[in-house]
């Protein structure tokens, strides 16, 4: 499906408070941007918004960057932060691919992948946010007992997520369920997501997994 384009997008982002221009600038340095130092979670590919936001709210003593690559996607967080600003978010229109560009070893407590671009094709395997490649990428950048949260509706993905990590001198899953809805444990203060609002009322099992360094 093609993205559409949301004319007047790029500019908005530029002049908004709420996302951070040159954020290579705050490499080392992100705990400068925020009012209180507290530990540090970001999402990457965050669509609209509405998990991080939801998520900033119910944690104020964690501080939140939600990045999104395109424009058009990340206008709709921005509209609604203007209507019911978070001081401990803020957002970044950047590739997911420059995240250990951005931030620092060890700068990172938490990382979430929700409902990521699935990149069906295999040779497209190492574009997805599950890949050996991209975990090389938050191993660069998370604490040492720092960890990853994913979700998704698509098997196919989650099943190549697990195998990735099976086969990973480094990762292992501290945590995984096929059904999250319905696992009484993982489903614990749960957020959901745009996508996981629609998938799961379509009765689509959401899997996740929890990965942290062995």
């Amino acid at each position: 499906m093609r993205l559409r384009n949301i004319p007047g997008a790029d500019a908005a982002i530029t002049e908004s408070v709420y996302c951070i221009k040159s954020p290579e600038t705050h490499k080392g340095h992100w705990q400068e941007v925020f009012p209180s130092q507290q530990p540090l979670h970001i999402e990457i590919g965050m669509g609209k918004g509405r998990f991080m936001i939801d998520l900033a709210a119910a944690h104020p003593d964690i501080n939140y960057l939600g990045i999104e690559r395109y424009s058009s996607v990340l206008l709709r967080a921005l509209q609604k932060m203007e209507e019911n600003p978070l001081p401990n978010l803020f957002f970044i229109c950047m590739d997911a691919a420059d995240v250990a560009e951005v931030f620092d070893h060890g700068e990172v407590n938490r990382i979430y992948l929700n409902f990521s671009d699935p990149w069906p094709k295999a040779r497209h395997a190492r574009r997805r946010l599950t890949s050996a490649e991209y975990f090389k990428r938050y191993d660069q950048i998370l604490i040492p007992d720092g960890q990853v949260e994913f979700k998704t509706d698509n098997r196919a993905l989650f099943d190549f997520s697990v195998e990735e990590l099976e086969a990973s001198d480094i990762w292992n899953m501290t945590a995984c369920t096929y059904d999250l809805h319905n696992d009484a444990t993982m489903n614990s203060g749960n957020i959901m997501t745009e996508y996981e609002e629609k998938f799961s009322s379509m009765n689509h099992p959401i899997c996740k997994l929890i990965a942290g360094r062995k």
